[in-house]
């Protein structure tokens, strides 16, 4: 499945853009391209879910980066 991100996020050319995330008082810095190569350490459930949820994303038009942020908000809530 790691081939499909490739090619999804190769397609879309994104600009990589730094997320800034609060969680208890610490300001962390995220960029898109540290999101997607997580993405790529996901459990095969969460990659399924992932893709689905970009297709889905993708198929009306709606911001990807949006959703790469929802991610590193979760990363940054789970690791910090």
């Amino acid at each position: 499945m790691d081939k499909w991100f490739d090619t999804f996020f190769e397609e879309k050319d994104l600009p990589v853009k730094t997320f800034e995330i609060e969680h208890h008082g610490t300001i962390h810095l995220i960029d898109s391209d540290f999101v997607i190569k997580l993405i790529k350490t996901c459990s095969a459930e969460e990659k399924k879910a992932i893709k689905e949820m970009l297709i889905r994303i993708d198929f009306r038009n709606g911001d990807v980066n949006d959703y790469l942020h929802h991610l590193a908000v979760g990363y940054v809530k789970t690791h910090f």
